[in-house]
């Protein structure tokens, strides 16, 4: 036995880690509300670790558990260009925001479609990881948009929804466009 083979045979078994599937919006799924998590368990881990692995297959940089129809208050996000800046929060509720900040934001709800929405510079967050041990998140910037944008799917709100009717009209036109011209 070569010592790869000796080395994969010595690890414990895992599933094999999935890819999930990411509603688009309109689909009315995205309005749900998600609920809190209360079972800290191995069939959580494996479903954060199903998210990540979506995320990163989309490509994305937050992926929220509601876009892939699992209404729990779960969110997974990576701003980093080498996949090292991976958290993953449960149950995260905001103590503190402050400041202003126009960013441009895409959705992986909302495929190729982007939008300038002003959001706090600087969030305060309080969570949970996949044991339940709770942990305190202080960002600013474009992790503090991502951290807001995510939560926003928790609560069953989508970017879009900050955007005046014209604007969002004239991108769900565009979304409409690029639908029919990739069917």
């Amino acid at each position: 036995m070569t010592a790869s083979l000796a080395f994969a045979a010595a690890q414990p078994h895992f599933p094999p880690m999935a890819l999930l599937t990411i509603l688009e919006f309109p689909d009315p799924r995205l309005r749900t509300k998600a609920q809190p998590v209360t079972v800290f368990d191995a069939a959580l881990k494996q479903f954060v670790a199903d998210m990540f692995e979506t995320m990163y297959a989309a490509p994305g940089v937050g992926l929220a558990a509601t876009q892939v129809n699992v209404h729990q208050q779960v969110l997974v996000m990576d701003m980093s260009e080498d996949k090292s800046g991976a958290m993953a929060l449960v149950n995260p509720r905001i103590l503190e925001k402050d400041g202003e900040q126009v960013f441009q934001e895409g959705c992986l709800s909302f495929p190729g479609i982007y939008a300038d929405v002003d959001r706090a510079l600087h969030v305060k967050v309080a969570a949970q990881d996949v044991d339940g041990k709770e942990f305190v998140l202080d960002v600013e910037g474009p992790l503090a948009v991502c951290v807001q944008h995510e939560m926003d799917h928790l609560q069953g709100k989508v970017f879009v929804d900050y955007l005046s009717p014209l604007k969002r009209s004239m991108l769900l036109k565009k979304l409409d466009k690029k639908r029919k011209q990739s069917a």
